[in-house]
């Protein structure tokens, strides 16, 4: 089953866009990029900070929030990335859903790196005329993790989450790093590429960018090379969550919103495509024998309500993975 042509336009117009079993890829290296730094650190709250990452891999400083608790103490770290149209000074996450409150009795480390507009926090092929240079792989998987876990008290222990196409992302970092997170969450993320390449693709374009520049041409190898969907038995031993709706109003569209319409006219078609990406991952897992958590909501459009309810629903998932 695919996402029809109407369902994948709407996939990619909307903001916050989720969008054979193959051998093990080798593990990112565990040690960062020479030169990678902290550069200056904002204390904004007891339980929340600013950093600002020097990155030779991305060729500039990157901004990365983080919620940490307010006493010290070595704890695991949860890296949690944004969607299409992320936030440039803040993180979607601390500006549109209750994380910061949330996370604060919490013993674990919250990364939220900041910017990334379809990216799908991968390193790109080739610099892109729109976007510039994007190594956001390098950059989560090899720079960051020392830095954070030096500065905040890290024990080395991580998983990794985000929504729609930060969810995408997750699972492609987690297959293309085994072994590098003890979790991985989606929340209306489509994480089999077959489904979802061509909305990928379009919401790229929508933005101004060029597509082949990130994994190239359709049928490039580098695409298969991405896709958590071929890449599946990488996962085994990984926490694995996933969530989706249906597309269905629920409680949220009740509220009174600015984006309430958006949730309802394209968040609906956008989630419903979604809830069937799900459905084929959950079968692609079953049939490999790894376990995973899957919520099927009855109701939910493709919006920050709902995944700040999956954000709270998923800790008794990966919080225990992380020894949380």
């Amino acid at each position: 089953m695919r996402f029809s042509v109407v369902a994948a336009v709407l996939l990619s117009v909307a903001t916050g866009l989720c969008v054979p079993g193959a051998g093990r890829l080798p593990t990112a290296a565990a040690d960062p990029a020479p030169g990678a730094r902290i550069v200056a650190e904002n204390r904004l709250s007891p339980t929340r900070s600013a950093l600002l990452v020097d990155s030779p891999a991305m060729g500039r400083a990157v901004p990365v929030e983080v919620l940490h608790p307010r006493a010290g103490g070595a704890r695991p770290t949860y890296y949690l990335l944004d969607g299409l149209d992320p936030g440039e000074q803040q993180s979607t996450w601390t500006n549109a859903t209750d994380a910061e409150p949330f996370f604060a009795d919490k013993s674990v480390n919250v990364v939220l790196p900041i910017g990334g507009q379809a990216s799908y926090y991968t390193d790109w092929q080739a610099d892109d005329p729109k976007f510039g240079h994007y190594r956001w792989e390098t950059f989560l998987t090899r720079e960051l993790p020392p830095l954070i876990d030096a500065a905040f008290d890290g024990n080395g222990v991580d998983a990794i989450g985000g929504l729609s196409m930060g969810g995408i992302a997750a699972f492609v970092l987690a297959v293309r790093n085994p072994g590098r997170y003890r979790a991985v969450a989606g929340y209306s993320a489509c994480p089999d590429l077959g489904m979802a390449q061509g909305s990928i693709e379009f919401s790229i374009a929508n933005r101004g960018g060029n597509p082949a520049d990130m994994w190239g041409l359709p049928g490039d190898p580098a695409w298969a090379a991405h896709d958590p969907a071929l890449l599946a038995e990488n996962l085994r031993g990984t926490t694995i969550f996933l969530s989706t709706g249906t597309g269905i109003p629920g409680p949220h569209e009740a509220e009174v919103k600015p984006q309430l319409p958006e949730n309802i006219f394209f968040g609906g078609p956008i989630e419903a495509g979604v809830d069937a990406c799900v459905t084929s991952f959950e079968q692609r897992l079953r049939g490999l024998g790894i376990p995973a958590r899957i919520e099927e909501n009855p109701v939910g459009t493709h919006s920050w309500s709902y995944w700040q309810d999956t954000l709270h629903s998923s800790w008794p998932t990966i919080g225990p993975a992380i020894g949380v």
